[in-house]
């Protein structure tokens, strides 16, 4: 009978630590994915706003509203910046040190700091 109760016990740990885990893993793919588009939405709003010296702004908006939403937002703000970065770095003829102030503007944002210390002036309020 102790055997029994041991093995009941024992797999009841096992279950509750394995829906812990599903649990955790389902929050982390959530912000993942809920990162990504706020990546995608700032890229957006960098395209519509067009405006001269706003790069950094979205970079770094981005990047925070995406780390805002956790773990899995924060690791896909970095996967999508630094693979950004990686195929834009040879081809676009941009240059090291305009990828790095991007890089810059990303882990601010990332980090928790304020978007808006790369706002330029007269850039439209609603970004």
């Amino acid at each position: 009978m102790k055997f029994t109760t041991i093995i009941f016990l024992f797999s009841l740990i096992l279950c509750v630590k394995s829906q812990n885990w599903f649990t955790d893993s389902a929050r982390f793919i959530k912000e993942a994915g809920q990162g990504a588009g706020d990546m995608w939405r700032a890229y957006w709003d960098m395209r519509e706003a067009n405006y001269k010296n706003s790069d950094k702004y979205f970079h770094a908006r981005g990047n925070y509203d995406a780390a805002q939403r956790g773990p899995g937002g924060a690791w896909a703000a970095k996967v999508i910046s630094d693979g950004r970065e990686f195929l834009q770095g040879g081809s676009s003829g941009r240059g090291v040190e305009d990828s790095r102030a991007d890089q810059f503007a990303n882990e601010w944002g990332r980090s928790g700091k304020d978007p808006n210390h790369f706002r330029p002036a007269g850039l439209d309020p609603k970004y």
